[in-house]
Parts: structure tokens; sequence; C-alpha cells
């Protein structure tokens, strides 16, 4: 009889891709990156004196000296390892939070902010690849499947994607063909009305393939 193998075993040593630990965020790592978050805000909707923007400057480049010595490998930091906290912690995510995660279906919902904007207070148009993309990685581990990279999107804009007002994007595998999963995903607000949806190729990884 053959030695049983761990389906576990196989997604963490597909690919290329080392195994990484989750790393823990600790009690304030939310705190540190909703701050960061707001910056961001204020960058992009504020019109401060010249004064002020010097100090600003000064305030921002001490805070890059003061993180500089702690800056460690990729897999080492709590950013984007931690999916209780919005974004998983990761400033490139959107701050949305994880509300349904299983085999079935994975949920998402939140806000496009300030920073995501595009024009006349809509999400900038490729803010929402970012955030389809980033659901169907969760998708494809959800579903059991190993490590898939992405062969495409198709995303189609149905109607103005606002900004600041909460919305819910839930997506699953529609079929599997080998190498190839295919998922699909919706973006809605909360009474219903679909704002954008998307269809995807995901890659599973061969062996030793970053």
């Amino acid at each position: 009889m053959s030695e049983q193998t761990d389906p576990r075993d196989d997604y963490e040593h597909h690919g290329g891709f080392p195994v990484y630990e989750p790393v823990k965020a600790g009690p304030d790592f939310g705190r540190f990156v909703e701050a960061l978050r707001r910056l961001q805000d204020l960058a992009v909707s504020t019109h401060a004196p010249d004064d002020v923007i010097t100090r600003a400057i000064e305030q921002a480049e001490a805070l890059g000296d003061l993180l500089e010595p702690y800056r460690v490998p990729e897999g080492r930091s709590p950013a984007g390892f931690n999916p209780d906290l919005p974004g998983r912690g990761s400033l490139l995510m959107l701050p949305w939070t994880i509300e349904k995660y299983d085999a079935e279906s994975v949920r998402s919902r939140g806000v496009f902010r300030l920073f995501h904007r595009g024009g006349n207070g809509a999400a900038h148009g490729g803010t929402l690849p970012l955030l389809f993309d980033d659901l169907f990685g969760m998708i494809v581990h959800a579903a059991g499947h190993p490590i898939a990279r992405t062969g495409y999107l198709h995303v189609n804009y149905r109607k103005i994607t606002p900004l600041e007002t909460e919305l819910v994007v839930e997506g699953r595998v529609d079929r599997v063909e080998g190498r190839k999963i295919f998922c699909s995903a919706e973006l809605r607000d909360t009474e219903g009305t679909l704002l954008a949806d998307c269809e995807a190729l995901m890659i599973q990884l061969l062996p030793g393939q970053p």
C-alpha cells in the first residue's frame, strides 16, 4: 500500500513558493496600519500650505527612519497574514474584512477609500481588478487547491463603484480543468445592486515554478 500524503503538504510545497508561517500581528498593528491608511486618504484630499507640507515631510521621513532598522525579508512581517484585520493587515490590499471563507465561496465586505479615487467620486477602475485578484487567490486556497498564479482577469464594469460606501464582493471556483481553475465573482452594494463582475483563470503552479 502506498504511503498516504497530507493534501496540505502538497499545497505548501507546490510551485517555487517557500513555506511561510503566518506572522501574528501584535495588539497595535491594526491601529498602525489604519493610521497609515488615514495618511493615504489625507494625502489625496488635502491642500496644505507649504510650511505644513514641509513639516509633514520631516515627520514622514522621521517615521521611515524609525521603522527602517526593523525591515525583514518577505514572509517575516505580519502584513498580509492576519485575516482578522482589514486587508489582512496589508497596505497594498483593499482594507476589506473577510466574512465567509470556505470551499463553497469567499465573501468580503468593505469600502473603497479616498486614496482609491479615480474621479468624480468613483473608485479608480484599476482598483477593482486588485480587489478581484486578491479574492481569487483566497478562493483557490479555500477550495483546497495548490498555489496558483493568475492567467487572466475579465472585469465587467456594470455601474459606478462609489467611495466610502459599504460594498460586498463574493466569488467561487466554477470548474477545474487539470491545472486550470476557473473562478467568478461579483461586487454589489448592500442592497444587492451589481456594480461589477469578474471571471478569472487561475493556473496551478508546476513544481519549482515561481
